[in-house]
């Protein structure tokens, strides 16, 4: 059994639980948010609590939280305050140093455009700049702000409804589709780490929208029960709509001669690498095969 360390939040100190909620929950995108004040003064930083929460109306949320070391506010929450127009800019790895270089402290006033060597091009219908060097952006007006608390900390939800959108053309993909595989993405992780949303580590899941998987319930005993299977293979099985039946079974197997020799472990490891190379069908034809063989035998 796995040894279990439970923590009562309110029983460690603002920094520890900060340092937990941030490397488990992870990797978070970053909103790098471009702001005014009233006196036409320019900000840039970055945040990862955000996300997008609707497309219709399409929200976005991110939270500039108080300072844990002197409580202070963001100089985007000041800003949003008096100007609310926010210019999300989404970062990929091109850009990744240049945006952690603006979440430097600086005084208010400063231009993190001028720090960081981004550069500011005009936004269509609001007054902050967009990041040129961005492969999306997005022109956002402030429906709400939502202060939850006023300790050091505290988060300060920002509801960003989205105006208009810009797209670098170069990330778009022939159907004219944003490519995940161009974009380059990086996401925020725990202390001083980040991750890349590479080609090499992306993985494609086929999700149950317009089907309905039969589930791991209605595999079989053995295979619910295998101990080669991993839980990532028994939801890609889960996932089918129905199993193969008897003819099915004896057609996709009809060049495999020698697996009437192989015990339950050996055919759930031969299912499993067929699983892995995606080969559905075969690794259940398998894995039914030797179900029914354990059941004939059995029966004898």
């Amino acid at each position: 059994m796995n040894n279990i360390k439970t923590i009562d939040p309110s029983d460690i100190t603002q920094q520890e639980l900060h340092a937990y909620l941030l490397s488990a929950i992870a990797p978070r995108p970053i909103c790098f948010a471009s702001t005014v004040d009233k006196k036409g003064n320019v900000n840039l930083s970055p945040f990862s609590y955000f996300n997008v929460f609707s497309s219709n109306p399409p929200m976005m949320i991110f939270s500039p939280a108080r300072s844990g070391k002197n409580n202070s506010l963001k100089h985007t929450h000041e800003n949003i305050k008096e100007i609310p127009e926010v210019v999300i800019n989404i970062v990929n790895y091109d850009m990744v140093e240049q945006m952690s270089l603006t979440s430097a402290n600086y005084e208010k006033g400063v231009n993190e455009f001028v720090k960081s060597g981004l550069t500011p091009i005009p936004s269509n219908k609001i007054r902050p700049p967009r990041v040129k060097e961005t492969p999306v952006s997005f022109e956002c007006t402030v429906s709400k702000i939502i202060e939850l608390g006023d300790g050091p900390g505290a988060g300060n939800l920002i509801l960003a409804k989205v105006e208009l959108i810009h797209v670098n053309t170069k990330y778009l993909n022939n159907k004219g589709s944003l490519d995940t595989t161009l974009l380059d993405l990086v996401g925020r992780m725990g202390e001083n780490w980040y991750i890349r949303a590479t080609k090499e580590s992306l993985f494609e899941i086929t999700k149950p929208i317009k089907s309905k998987g039969i589930g791991v319930d209605n595999l079989p005993e053995s295979v619910k029960e295998s101990t080669v299977l991993t839980g990532n293979n028994l939801g890609r099985l889960g996932n089918v709509e129905q199993l193969p039946n008897n003819s099915e079974i004896k057609k996709i197997l009809n060049d495999e001669k020698n697996i009437s020799k192989l015990d339950l472990n050996s055919n759930h490891n031969f299912a499993k690498k067929e699983l892995e190379k995606g080969n559905i069908n075969k690794a259940l034809a398998l894995l039914i095969y030797a179900e029914n063989k354990i059941n004939n035998s059995l029966k004898k």
